[in-house]
């Protein structure tokens, strides 16, 4: 296998898929994407972050865009856009998802995040994205608030693929497991089809270091300070651990025996923040299998460059938990570490969001003035 490239054997050797996390139309239109496809890139995941650079960074939107606001609003108009790239990316893609019998190849687009504390909202624009994207590789993101949890559930009742983001806590995973197991059961009990339903669990690591290596050196003590950068990984080995239990036992077996998929974990937010630490220290310390691996451009090409692939993710699984004992110990709450970095995570994708709106309308406004 010497002539496959880190992202080939990634999935050959490990069973884990590396997604880019980054979606933008010249990519999709000019052959960039599809150079990650056939370097082993398996996926794409977008977010309104990576819209907001894409479309207020590229003239490739300008003309669509003029004739989109003939017809209907600014919101209109990023929807369409957005729809568009998603459509294109998912058509490149298509190819490793029929390979892998739909096991892969998926791209994924995030419902509005102005609605990430109300569900009905959040049902209601899942489904019509499923619906106006009517692709097999289509996956819908929802945020994992406590209010997204049961939009999830009922949309893979509907035997809709969903990626499930911003989970920042085993608590939480574990409750988006559950609306996962649940909504397959749902999905049965109706008569649907099993194996057709896919979802992943986007389980954020870097953000976990930042806010927890920020309570650390404000404890400051030698004994905190020995304990950064580790609780990202940690935690999301521990994650892991509870992946394998909860699909596992008699309840799993009765779905999987009727052609279920596993839930799979998906790292995102694997760049590494912090210069201090390794440039791969969340892709090369969490490699397993039926795990997904989000990285934006940079760690991709990182991992093309230098990664190592060994099976990582549940290597020492007792010091997993013994790094979370002690950091309980000298006093972080990882409780409320999660609170805040959903609090935050909601708010910088809202904040995107608007800005995004704001620089389309303002393109608007100098676009009806004949500047």
């Amino acid at each position: 296998m010497t002539d496959l490239t880190n992202l080939q054997r990634l999935y050959e050797e490990q069973g884990q898929s590396p997604w880019i996390d980054n979606l933008n139309r010249p990519s999709v239109l000019e052959g960039g994407l599809a150079k990650l496809v056939e370097s082993g890139v398996r996926g794409v995941t977008s977010n309104p972050t990576i819209f907001e650079k894409a479309m207020t960074g590229s003239e490739a939107y300008d003309d669509q865009f003029k004739d989109l606001l003939e017809r209907g609003s600014v919101d209109d108009a990023f929807w369409t856009m957005a729809v568009e790239d998603v459509t294109g990316a998912c058509g490149i893609l298509r190819a490793v998802h029929d390979r892998s019998g739909g096991a892969d190849g998926f791209v994924s687009l995030e419902v509005a995040p102005s609605l990430a504390t109300n569900t009905d909202g959040t049902i209601s624009a899942a489904r019509n994205l499923h619906e106006r994207i009517d692709l097999p590789n289509l996956m819908v993101k929802i945020p994992a608030t406590a209010e997204g949890v049961p939009a999830i559930q009922q949309m893979i009742a509907e035997g809709r693929n969903i990626n499930v983001t911003l989970i920042f806590s085993l608590p939480r995973y574990a409750e988006v497991v559950e609306a996962y197991i649940s909504g397959l059961e749902a999905f049965d009990l109706a008569g649907g089809d099993l194996s057709q339903v896919h979802s992943v669990a986007s389980f954020f690591v870097s953000r976990v270091d930042t806010e927890v290596d920020r309570r650390l050196d404000a404890i400051g003590t030698d004994e905190a300070s020995a304990l950064r950068g580790k609780a990202a990984v940690a935690q999301a080995r521990r994650a892991y651990a509870l992946f394998q239990d909860k699909f596992s036992g008699s309840r799993w077996g009765a779905l999987a025996a009727r052609g279920a998929h596993p839930q799979r974990p998906l790292w995102a937010s694997t760049s590494t923040k912090n210069k201090a630490y390794p440039d791969l220290l969340y892709v090369d310390s969490l490699i397993g299998p039926d795990t997904v691996n989000t990285m934006p451009d940079a760690t991709v090409e990182g991992f093309l460059d230098h990664g190592t692939v060994a099976r990582t993710v549940d290597t020492n699984p007792d010091g997993a938990k013994g790094h979370l004992d002690a950091l309980d110990a000298v006093g972080v709450d990882l409780a409320d570490v999660a609170r805040t970095l959903e609090e935050e995570g909601v708010a910088s994708f809202s904040k995107s969001f608007d800005e995004l709106i704001q620089s389309l309308t303002d393109k608007a406004t100098a676009l009806s003035a004949g500047k």
